[in-house]
């Protein structure tokens, strides 16, 4: 297994490959070319920013059987698709900020795939090969809105609502990992990546059949059961396999 992200020191930005406590820093983006600068930081020096920089950020809906039962919806013959706004990504750490105090805004932790390739029209035979690396996604979703409106862009839209890291891996298998989300140290989703009705790679060769995926987009993959609401206070923390949890509190926004 592999692992990159997104590092800040001050205002330097820059992506980088984990190995141990170092971090060895790379020339472009990691789904564009593992070239190393031969420079080295630590670690526990440096402020985890954001992994990714999609140009579209897609998600999936009703993947897990027991979350289409939880939200009394009927089951579908494809893959549910729509996009969230770039815009709302937020790094570990980052503070979610509920845009609507008043209304219920739900947590959903889910798998997220990071594109390496250009795909168009690939199989779900050859979809693993335009996969770049995975991480841990928290899709937060106004439920006001997403009742009131017929699209579900808006209500997962808002700044902050696409908490995302702390890392990507890459040469993993997901097929059957353990997906948790705690919140306030308290187990609210349990299940595993095995129980996703549509797999990581039909989701690709699906989404890769409408449109063309980037180096560098992102696609959640849906959420299991167990969802709930949020408030002011809370701290989530989203954890798939051994990874390193997506950590984030919450605050009201201003």
């Amino acid at each position: 297994m592999r692992t990159f992200g997104g590092f800040k020191s001050g205002t330097e930005f820059f992506y980088g490959e984990v190995r141990g406590e170092d971090v060895h820093l790379l020339a472009k983006p990691y789904w564009i070319a593992l070239e190393r600068t031969g420079e080295l930081r630590k670690l526990g020096q440096l402020d985890v920013d954001l992994p990714v920089a999609p140009s579209k950020l897609i998600a999936v809906g009703l993947n897990y059987a027991d979350h289409i039962a939880e939200m009394k919806r009927t089951p579908l013959e494809t893959p549910l698709i729509w996009f969230k706004a770039p815009s709302s990504l937020l790094p570990h750490n980052g503070k979610i900020e509920i845009a609507f105090p008043v209304h219920q805004t739900d947590f959903e932790t889910e798998l997220a795939i990071v594109i390496g390739r250009r795909a168009k029209n690939v199989s779900a035979e050859q979809a693993r090969d335009f996969v770049c690396g995975y991480t841990i996604a928290l899709d937060i979703s106004d439920r006001d809105l997403q009742k009131s409106e017929k699209q579900f862009g808006r209500c997962k839209s808002f700044d902050t609502y696409t908490p995302i890291g702390p890392f990507v891996y890459a040469d993993i298998d997901v097929g059957d990992l353990p997906v948790e989300l705690r919140q306030n140290g308290e187990v609210r989703q349990k299940a595993r990546t095995s129980q996703m009705i549509y797999s990581v790679s039909e989701i690709v060769s699906f989404a890769s059949q409408s449109l063309t995926l980037m180096p560098g987009d992102v696609i959640l993959t849906g959420t299991p059961s167990g969802v709930g609401p949020i408030r002011a206070g809370d701290k989530l923390e989203a954890r798939i396999g051994d990874w390193p949890p997506l950590r984030n509190p919450v605050i009201n926004a201003n």
